[in-house]
């Protein structure tokens, strides 16, 4: 017998349902869906349709997550492009910084909101449509009337306002509470708003579309707005392990048994996370929707296949279990917002199973999303350590000789001006900060970090610390796979994930790749060490003399030459065009970065050119002149 679904049923199962099982979606429309209802099966198709229940079933955890979510990547691509045109208009005529930034993720909401049943089916596009003229010229005012309403009680506002106005519900959460100066807009702009309303928000994923949005913020960076995404299965790789997988077994065992399922049900609500680099809220998102998909499995446990009439009496899980820290405003507004972007899709999906529509409104929980240094700021302060459970993310990839200075200092203060602290990475300072933080405690952590931090001098310096001060034990480990997305241009970046905690356990897990680019096979450990390896902690220092009679190494491959013999592929075609006769002396030259992301330079090597052949190319001689001042 064929289920019907409504509309936003399927925008919700299409994108939120992702980790439940086995099968895989073998195809899905690319056109939007219209009506108001519309047969499900004929819509999605399924390699083996779904369960009895309604659940949706995938592959286990993703092979390709851009291949099943193909559909909703590309509408989340169009949406992130259309804002960037927005973001353009408004800043070409001095709309620009907080105001913007914040502007734009009011218009994010509302733009989702009139797609996914948090209004009334497109009130927000019909009411900007209708009441502003075509010039733009009071648009400006038409979108803020909007904000206003959004942020007035019901009972509040005035009893003279349109019944198009007042159709929009209050949604409080302080998203609407800040007054912002009135953008100005012309007509041209406006079509750019009216096109942003035509496309269908409710296809969006905010896991995809949150890292996307920042990225247009930058046009250095918009070109390659892909590769700001986070794939979902990364993410999977480390809250899997972490905590997602104990879960589910736990779950199986007590799902039968209506009292220790409750029992369980009030555990994962009770659930607390952070993530302490946050950005856009990635992991978080990812997270909280796993756990609401388990809490949907054990309501359905619960509750049977009878109708359910006060579903907000049922739910439990809510998103003020998350906490995250992020330097910069404007992804920390995102990750807020997407947040409860999620938790309304969740909600939907909660909606469908028990036919009853169940909408948070207004909004009175919100994730602690908060703008900051995270190694500058007590976390305790961001998530009380007493209440929190997990503490998760990827903090910022920056390697010892790229930081900054100011970067240099945070990580000598976090290791206290440790010998050898120079040495490490940026991410290190969040294992040190975490270490610290759970001391004493059950929380577990893991991060996602370069592999640089499990191999070579930093292992000495950082696990040194970790092991003998903080007493930090590793749960479970990935070994080096390649963390990469579908952008083009995109830089590989070879990663490792760390799970660890303030005390021991005796299920130890090594996820060791043949294949960097493939799925791990996972190996049972009695011991991780810091080269996650199952063997005894055993901690390797640098030196400065060989162990045995061989020549001492100099400084490696670092070249001291002030850039004047190093050539990328396009300077040294140039150089040739001026200097035919140096064409014979160009050889390839490798560094780390050349060989990791394949960005081939050239060195012009002039070790075996005699002086008088030296002395005939005068734009060489130019570059030795150079040099021999530099090295003066």
């Amino acid at each position: 017998m064929k289920r019907l679904y409504n509309i936003f049923t399927i925008a919700i199962l299409a994108m939120s349902l992702v980790s439940c099982a086995k099968e895989s979606i073998t195809n899905t429309p690319d056109t939007p869906i219209s009506g108001e209802e519309i047969d499900f099966e004929n819509s999605i198709q399924f390699n083996t349709g779904i369960t009895t229940r309604g659940q949706l079933v995938m592959d286990d955890y993703l092979q390709d997550d851009f291949a099943v979510y193909g559909y909703v990547y590309r509408s989340s691509w169009q949406a992130a492009e259309a804002m960037a045109k927005l973001h353009d208009s408004l800043k070409e005529i001095g709309y620009d910084g907080h105001n913007l930034e914040l502007y734009l993720v009011r218009l994010l909401f509302c733009l989702f909101a009139d797609d996914s049943s948090i209004f009334n089916k497109n009130i927000f596009y019909e009411y900007v449509r209708n009441h502003s003229s075509e010039d733009g010229s009071n648009l400006a005012s038409v979108i803020n009337e909007i904000f206003e309403i959004l942020n007035t009680p019901t009972d509040k506002r005035l009893k003279n306002i349109s019944d198009e106005l007042n159709a929009f519900p209050y949604v409080n959460g302080k998203l609407f509470e800040e007054r912002l100066p009135l953008a100005s807009f012309d007509s041209k702009m406006r079509k750019i708003v009216l096109e942003c309303c035509a496309l269908d928000w409710g296809k969006i994923s905010p896991a995809i579309f949150g890292s996307m949005f920042q990225g247009v913020m930058d046009t250095d960076k918009r070109r390659n707005l892909g590769a700001h995404y986070t794939s979902e299965r990364n993410i999977l790789k480390l809250i899997k392990p972490l905590f997602l997988d104990e879960l589910w077994a736990e779950f199986e065992k007590v799902k039968n048994n209506e009292r220790q399922l409750k029992i369980f049900h009030q555990k994962i609500s009770s659930l607390r996370f952070l993530d302490p680099a946050c950005g856009c809220g990635n992991f978080l998102i990812v997270t909280y929707r796993e756990l609401r998909l388990l809490e949907l499995e054990v309501l359905k446990a619960l509750n049977g296949t009878q109708r359910v009439f006060n579903i907000a009496d049922l739910v439990m899980c809510n998103v003020d279990q998350f906490a995250g820290i992020e330097y910069e405003e404007f992804p920390a507004q995102i990750a807020k917002v997407a947040m409860w972007l999620i938790d309304h899709q969740m909600n939907m999906l909660c909606s469908a199973e028990f036919g009853e529509y169940f909408v948070r409104l207004p909004l009175r929980k919100s994730a602690n999303i908060i703008q900051g240094d995270a190694l500058e700021l007590d976390w305790n302060e961001v998530a009380p350590k007493e209440q929190l459970s997990y503490i998760i993310g990827n903090p910022p990839f920056v390697g010892a000789r790229l930081m900054s200075k100011e970067q240099s200092a945070q990580i000598e203060r976090v290791f206290d001006h440790i010998r050898g602290a120079g040495n490490l990475d940026y991410v290190t300072a969040w294992y040190a900060k975490a270490a610290q933080y759970i001391q004493g405690s059950c929380i577990k952590v893991a991060f996602v970090s370069t592999n640089s931090i499990v191999q070579g001098e930093q292992v000495g310096i950082l696990w040194r610390v970790l092991l003998e001060k903080y007493n930090v034990h590793i749960h479970f480990a990935h070994l080096t796979f390649k963390w990469s997305n579908e952008a083009k241009g995109k830089a590989a970046v070879y990663c490792v994930i760390v799970g660890f905690a303030n005390f021991d356990t005796d299920n130890k897990t090594i996820f060791e790749y043949e294949d960097i680019t493939g799925e791990p096979h996972i190996l049972r450990a009695k011991n991780i060490n810091p080269y996650l390896v199952d063997a005894k902690n055993t901690l390797i220092e640098n030196r400065s003399k060989p162990l045995c009679d061989v020549p001492s190494i100099g400084i490696g491959n670092k070249p001291i030459d002030g850039g004047n013999y190093l050539f990328t592929k396009e300077e040294m075609v140039e150089f040739i065009e001026l200097e035919p006769k140096s064409a014979q002396y160009f050889r390839p030259w490798y560094g780390a970065v050349e060989f990791i992301q394949q960005k081939p330079r050239y060195c012009l090597w002039l070790g075996d050119c005699s002086p008088s052949e030296l002395r005939s190319m005068p734009h060489c001689m130019e570059r030795v002149k150079n040099v021999r001042e530099l090295r003066l």
